[in-house]
């Protein structure tokens, strides 16, 4: 802010009363003072009317850029938020998967050590029948009839069991076929 006088320096003006010495040039001497304080005061005022219209212009963009800011920050806090309970699902979805993981290689576990009993027992079965139908080649002619009876009893035991162990064998081939995807879903969801 520059005040200038006609003369093209700073005024300095005094506080005191105005003497009254009649003269024509005393009395222009302090209007022209008077003019330029009042231009000055002019410029001041059109000046700080500028600084606080630009001030609350400023003052109003960066409130609403603070707004925006605070939207975004929320709008970041709830997608935390979100994230965590995904994760939090994730987690508890890993963890079920490694339970029923668990019980299963245990199911197929039983199972297996089962069917080795079955088949350890189908070769004791075989092993009878065979010694059987040697008996009853050797046997004497009236019981020959009735061993055969029971030889084939024992060999429809023995089908029957044969059977029932392939059914078995089958289940295992499944449940080891679902524990295979399980484990490949528990490693794509690590």
């Amino acid at each position: 802010f520059i005040f200038q006088s006609t003369s093209g320096g700073f005024g300095a003006v005094h506080a005191g009363p105005i003497r009254n010495t009649g003269r024509m040039e005393d009395k222009a001497a302090p209007r022209e003072e008077v003019n330029v304080l009042m231009f000055g005061v002019i410029q001041l005022s059109e000046s700080l009317n500028y600084v606080f219209e630009n001030t609350e212009a400023k003052i109003e963009r960066i409130s609403k850029t603070l707004k925006s800011h605070e939207e975004t920050l929320q709008q970041l806090g709830k997608q935390t938020e979100q994230v965590a309970e995904v994760e939090q699902q994730i987690k508890e979805v890993v963890q079920l998967l490694q339970e029923q993981m668990a019980k299963q290689q245990a199911q197929t576990h039983i199972t297996k050590d089962w069917l080795s009993s079955i088949e350890k027992d189908e070769e004791e079965m075989k092993a009878k029948v065979q010694q059987l139908e040697m008996y009853i080649n050797n046997a004497a002619s009236n019981s020959l009839k009735e061993l055969q009876g029971k030889a084939e009893d024992h060999f429809q035991l023995l089908r029957g069991l044969q059977t029932w162990n392939w059914v078995q064998k089958r289940n295992i081939e499944t449940q080891d076929e679902q524990l295979s995807k399980l484990q490949k879903m528990s490693e794509a969801m690590s």
